[in-house]
């Protein structure tokens, strides 16, 4: 199976807006896009029912109408999954998690995991998302966030794929924060591909519908499928 795990420097950094952006763009060039998240933590109750943004999002985007396919462990708490389920008298199952990645084989040209918070988050009680990006041995996309602070933490999360043997594709900077006017935003990028060994591969502006890499001024479209081929 080809695919290629969504992670992030911290939590709210832009994973779930970036992978839906993804998506549409594949879908856009007629690839069979799947997609999917190995458990969700932090609901909003609508009508009396719990809502999962980062679920309805993937779900719009992937056009996808059932949302077991795309996580099959969602909880309550906005707080990491295994102490969220932990509140709920649950717990996080590594089994079920990997089989909302196996539900896809044979169903997806490219399969699309958005992890959850940093690459040390935990995601069950004994696993961390690092640990199921090495399970599925995709290529990482790091979303770091645009401002102050995004070098040390793109930094530390590239030198924790390193160390645990993770291939990174590359590295997106996302405004969600509307930081670009800011010195730090006007630098980040400059400064982290001076520093970082992978490809830098753009900013995501606030309210884009599309990521896009820029060449000179001429946008271009960034080769997703053969990020996800390494």
């Amino acid at each position: 199976m080809r695919g290629l795990l969504i992670t992030g420097t911290d939590t709210d950094v832009g994973k779930t807006y970036v992978t839906a952006l993804i998506a549409r763009e594949l879908r856009g060039e007629g690839v069979r896009v799947g997609i999917c998240k190995p458990a969700c933590s932090g609901a909003e109750m609508i009508n009396g029912a719990p809502v999962w943004s980062d679920i309805e999002q993937l779900a719009d985007s992937a056009g996808v109408d059932n949302r077991e396919l795309i996580c099959r462990q969602r909880f309550l708490a906005p707080l990491a999954p295994p102490v969220a389920a932990a509140q709920e008298g649950s717990s996080v199952d590594d089994d079920r998690c990997r089989q909302t990645v196996l539900d896809w084989e044979g169903h997806s040209d490219l399969l699309l995991v958005e992890g959850v918070g940093g690459l040390l988050c935990p995601l069950t009680a004994t696993s961390s998302i690092a640990d199921f990006a090495a399970w599925t041995g995709f290529p990482l996309i790091v979303v770091a966030r645009l401002g102050l602070g995004t070098i040390n933490q793109t930094l530390m999360t590239l030198e924790c794929a390193a160390h645990r043997g993770l291939r990174v594709a590359g590295v997106l900077l996302s405004d969600g924060d509307q930081l670009a006017a800011t010195p730090a935003g006007q630098t980040n990028a400059e400064e982290l591909a001076a520093r970082i060994d992978v490809p830098l591969l753009g900013i995501v502006p606030f309210g884009a519908d599309s990521v896009r890499l820029r060449d000179g001024t001429t946008p271009a479209r960034i080769a997703w499928n053969q990020l996800a081929d390494g």
